[in-house]
């Protein structure tokens, strides 16, 4: 059974481990989420410990997917913290673990944070991902709307640069 968890700040520490390995799951799949392979496990953990932070400093929401206590799955929302943004948010981060995909983990993870943004009073999304990622596919099916791509991006494993696709949602 899928369980998605909002975790609060005292909760977070207790998942670095298990949120260290879904990313590293990410970035040695070809993930485009920031990173590339080898994924240096200080990196991770500065990563994570900065998303923890925004958790505590409330401008951060994590989202976790478990099944059968495992993490598969988490996203975030960055909501904006400017006075002329309040109204706004950023998803990032959608991972879902390799060996859990095509099961409905991203959807409920993108609904769920979707819901989350309604709750914090946030009505204009965005995110954005690499062109031609099966994410798209994703996205699109949940409502969410190309504004355009960014060509020469995001640099892949292999030393390509692709472009990432900026779509937006209104709540």
């Amino acid at each position: 059974m899928l369980i998605i968890q909002k975790l609060t700040a005292s909760e977070t520490a207790a998942y670095l481990p298990a949120l260290m390995e879904l990313l590293r799951d990410s970035v040695e799949n070809g993930g485009s989420v920031g990173f590339l392979p080898p994924l240096n496990p200080a990196e991770s953990t500065a990563f994570w410990q900065g998303v923890f932070t925004g958790v505590a400093a409330g401008s951060r929401i994590l989202l976790i997917a478990k099944e059968a206590e495992r993490v598969v799955g988490s996203v975030q929302l960055d909501l904006c913290q400017k006075g002329n943004g309040l109204h706004r948010a950023e998803v990032m981060k959608l991972l879902v673990h390799t060996t859990a995909r095509r099961r409905g983990i991203g959807r409920a993870l993108m609904q769920a944070i979707e819901a989350e943004a309604r709750v914090a009073n946030r009505i204009t999304l965005v995110l954005d991902t690499r062109q031609g990622d099966p994410s798209e596919k994703l996205y699109q099916s949940l409502g969410w709307h190309i504004t355009g791509a960014v060509p020469q991006y995001a640099r892949n494993p292999d030393g390509s640069i692709a472009p990432t696709v900026i779509y937006y949602k209104l709540l």
